[in-house]
């Protein structure tokens, strides 16, 4: 366990990498050909969940491969489907499986999450059922109270369209993208977190490594269970959380050397410490 001031320097860092990276969020007007866009590059993109990561990891990766780039890009997992497929990006970034249509793509996955709703810290609320979830971002409860809680008005955050972290979300409370009524439309877990940690009466969801991280960073949000079972790092290890998912670095065919090499550096030992740094969980 971290104590409290690496927490806060890892939150720092996570914070930072993500700023960086949602401002390069537009399409690379490099075509890489082969999956790089000039010897020694790699383009990855996608996933807001996995970019951090994979950014940590590509600094890595640069140190032992000197002359070698890593450019790491957000904008959800359609994103790095989408340029995997087109070959505008090495590798796509994608927090979730690959459905049943992506089979011209190949998953190498790196490390695991889930999915978790989240509260300010301060609303008395300490769980929720599934049909109360459902029912609060249906519109059909509009107030805490509703649910035993604060007289006051829900505000519901909810994920942009193309990121994984909602179809999941949907998929698992049995709920379409056009039953929702959001106060607040959010694209990455930063946003996530930001809109329910400044708002004692929004309710969201995001990563739970994200999550995790921040909450005991003491950003003033709280997961809620799901079920009976507590949203966090060693559930999704112990394979008993049953919102969890895969972290994926996805190739359209073979990928050449370089593109090879990071990918199976990523899934090596060697970045463990970064994966569970970021509160995620390795393959081993």
């Amino acid at each position: 366990m971290f104590d409290g001031s690496r927490r806060r320097a890892g939150l720092a860092t996570v914070l930072l990498i993500l700023a960086v990276l949602s401002g390069c969020g537009q399409p690379s007007s490099e075509t890489p050909g082969q999956g790089t866009g000039e010897a020694g590059k790699l383009i990855l993109t996608g996933s807001s969940t996995v970019a951090p990561l994979a950014q940590e990891i590509g600094q890595r990766f640069e140190v032992a491969h000197p002359g070698v780039r890593v450019d790491v890009q957000t904008g959800g997992s359609s994103r790095g489907i989408a340029d995997a497929r087109a070959g505008t990006a090495t590798i796509g970034l994608v927090s979730r499986p690959l459905k049943a249509d992506e089979t011209d793509l190949t998953a190498h996955t790196i490390a695991f999450d889930g999915i978790g709703v989240i509260l300010h810290a301060t609303n008395p609320i300490d769980s929720l059922s599934d049909e109360q979830v459902r029912s609060i971002y249906r519109g059909e409860t509009s107030r805490w109270s509703g649910v035993g809680g604060n007289d006051a008005a829900i505000t519901v955050v909810n994920k942009a369209e193309g990121r994984s972290t909602l179809e999941l979300f949907l998929a698992h409370y049995g709920l379409r993208s056009d039953e929702i009524q959001a106060s607040v439309v959010i694209g990455d877990n930063e946003q996530g977190i930001k809109a329910v940690s400044t708002n004692p009466d929004a309710i969201g969801y995001v990563s739970v490594g994200a999550g995790e991280f921040a909450a005991l960073d003491g950003v003033p949000i709280k997961l809620l269970p799901l079920g009976d079972v507590t949203p966090s790092t060693e559930n999704i290890k112990r394979g008993v959380y049953p919102l969890s998912r895969p972290l994926n670095l996805v190739t359209k065919g073979a990928p050449d050397d370089m593109a090879r090499q990071f990918i199976d550096f990523a899934q090596s030992t060697s970045v463990n410490d970064l994966i569970t740094g970021l509160y995620y969980v390795p393959l081993t």
